[in-house]
């Protein structure tokens, strides 16, 4: 707080009249004389209203100061007080140790008196306390039967709960216990629950019955070295070549030999026919020319008679080429030719015999599907039944560990529960004949408990349970006034969201006028802060202007004597006008015994 303000302050507390109207700034100058400042701080802090003189004492003062009455100083009151002494009383010597005595007795009496009226409020005092008490514990033997009723009742309540939970638990576990038991033979009982109680008898009779009846049909329909043939070696699909070198195969041999002579027939019956076409051939072209000259006219023959002999020792040339060309062909080409597609003939017959074999391979795979869809059915079988086994395994053993856990659960529960009746059994917990105010020091957890509440972990000889009462109730007053200042706050917190949540929209919506363009600046307020800045710069200017002028004045001040007196004189002239006056005289008086 500035001085001024403090000074102010305290005129205001003294009701000095004028206070209201009075500003602190215009008394921060008065702080600045040290000789003032001493006086003003302990006017601030030491003065009160106690020392302000009411109107009517000063009424009275000014009356008794116009009567022209003289007025007796410190000094002399003083003087006269010394001069006072007391009358010497009239009584003797005994009377004044009679009266010593007496008042001495009545003193003792008075004492014991008091004493008396002391112990009588006190027993007063303690029998208003014993009646309300008994009042208080009246109503709260009420209250406590009344709540000890309902929890009996909720006690028997639970208790039948519990009892109920229990049968039905028994039950459920005797309906487990009936569902893992194993089926005796004979047995009426339904349909089984689980896989594992299932009979196999029946279904591994058929399986044995059907894999006998599938190794006869092995048996019947299969060649020796059936393996061999399903293995499906390359080997064993090679074509047979019929050129009569097959020794070990007899039957071979023979059909060799059939294709052999086949084969001769064939070139033999070919070649004749090739020779006969040929010579069909040559007479037919023979008798086209015969046909073709014999019906021209004798002139016409006459005329190209010349020609004729020409165009015929030419066509013998040519026919002589043609012919050793025949012979050329018939020795080469034609033998190799007719040997080639006498081969050919061998190739219906090998395909009708590999068809053959094809088709008994054919029979032998169908046949080996149906064994093998059998097998691949009775495999199935088996493995969806294994399937079956180690899914229910694995389920058993889900339900193994669930049980284990549950078996520690109750142990571990069944210990805390061994323990807790223990403890509960101990002779300090017990109801006493009178009831007890004070904690025990065994009672361990009541002093944990208190310790809790309180907060306080030294270690206390008495602790009483009201006490623990009074700090519990003290507690839930506190947890009840933080949940009421949890609830306002979130209240307040709930009004200042929506609040910001307002705000920032309006702040949203004068940002971004057209919805996409950020307006970082309006006109309005760029004149505003260009106005700002140039008053800013302005006042800038006159503190610079202000700064300079107070450190020239403090230069002079400090070089000058004449102006730091002048200054002083004038806040001695502004503060107090009699002070001033004081000065003056002092410094005369000094002048004047100097010269």
């Amino acid at each position: 707080m500035n001085p001024g303000d403090r000074f102010v302050q305290t005129l205001r507390k003294l009701g000095y009249p004028k206070a209201p109207k009075m500003e602190g700034e215009d008394f921060d100058w008065l702080f600045e004389t040290p000789d003032a400042k001493k006086f003003l701080d302990w006017f601030c802090s030491t003065v009160s209203e106690q020392n302000v003189m009411s109107d009517e004492k000063l009424q009275a003062f000014n009356e008794i100061k116009d009567s022209g009455k003289a007025f007796l100083d410190e000094k002399a009151l003083d003087e006269v007080m010394k001069t006072f002494k007391p009358a010497n009383s009239k009584a003797t010597a005994r009377e004044e140790v009679a009266i010593g005595k007496l008042e001495e007795e009545l003193q003792s009496l008075k004492n014991l008196r008091s004493l008396h009226i002391q112990r009588r409020n006190k027993l007063q005092m303690m029998g208003s306390a014993n009646v309300h008490s008994h009042l208080k514990f009246k109503d709260r033997e009420e209250e406590e039967a009344k709540s000890l009723n309902k929890t009996l009742n909720a006690l028997q309540v639970s208790s039948n709960k519990l009892n109920h939970e229990l049968q039905t638990l028994v039950e459920g576990i005797q309906k487990l216990i009936s569902f893992y038991a194993p089926q005796e033979m004979g047995s009426t009982a339904s349909s089984p629950i689980f896989l594992f109680q299932v009979l196999l008898d029946k279904y591994l009779s058929c399986e044995e019955q059907s894999t006998n009846a599938l190794t006869l049909f092995t048996k019947e329909h299969f060649f020796e070295g059936l393996s061999r043939c399903i293995e499906g070696s390359e080997s064993d699909f090679q074509l047979v070549q019929l050129d009569g070198n097959s020794e070990t195969d007899p039957a071979l041999e023979d059909k060799c030999k059939e294709m052999m002579r086949i084969q001769l027939a064939y070139i033999s019956a070919k070649h004749k026919l090739i020779q006969a076409k040929a010579k069909r051939a040559s007479l037919v072209t023979g008798l086209q020319w015969v046909e073709n000259n014999a019906s021209a006219p004798q002139g016409v023959k006459d005329v190209n008679k010349d020609k004729l002999k020409v165009r015929i020792a030419s066509l013998k040339e040519e026919s002589t080429q043609i012919e050793s060309h025949i012979a050329a062909t018939n020795r080469d080409t034609l033998p190799v030719l007719v040997r080639e597609s006498a081969q050919l003939l061998n190739m219906p017959i090998v395909k009708g015999d590999y068809d053959v074999q094809i088709a008994h391979h054919n029979l032998y795979l169908s046949r080996q599907d149906l064994v093998c869809d059998h097998l691949m059915k009775q495999k199935a079988s088996f493995e969806l039944l294994q399937l079956g086994y180690e899914l229910e395994l694995r389920k058993q053993r889900n339900v193994n560990q669930q049980l284990q856990m549950m078996i520690q659960d109750l142990k571990q529960n069944a210990e805390k529960l061994e323990t807790r009746l223990l403890m509960m059994s101990d002779d300090t917990l017990l109801l006493a004949d009178k009831p007890r105010t004070n904690i025990d020091s065994k009672d361990t957890s009541a002093h944990g408990l208190f310790q809790l509440l309180d907060g306080d972990n030294t270690q206390k000889l008495f602790r009483t349970y009201s006490g623990l009462e009074s700090v519990a109730l003290k507690l839930s007053q506190e947890i009840h006034t933080v949940k009421n200042q949890l609830a306002v706050c979130e209240q307040e917190q709930s009004h200042l969201l929506s609040k910001l949540e307002a705000n920032m929209k309006s702040l949203q919506d004068f940002m971004y006028p057209d919805g996409s363009e950020l307006m970082l600046q309006t006109p309005e307020v760029s004149t505003n802060f260009q106005h700002l800045h140039i008053n800013l710069d302005h006042l800038n200017q006159i503190l610079l202007e202000v700064l300079e002028d107070l450190k020239v004045k403090r230069k002079i001040l400090k070089s000058s004597k004449f102006d730091k007196l002048e200054k002083q004189i004038y806040v001695y002239f502004i503060q107090n006008e009699k002070l001033l006056k004081s000065v003056l005289e002092s410094l005369e008086h000094q002048t004047e015994d100097a010269s």
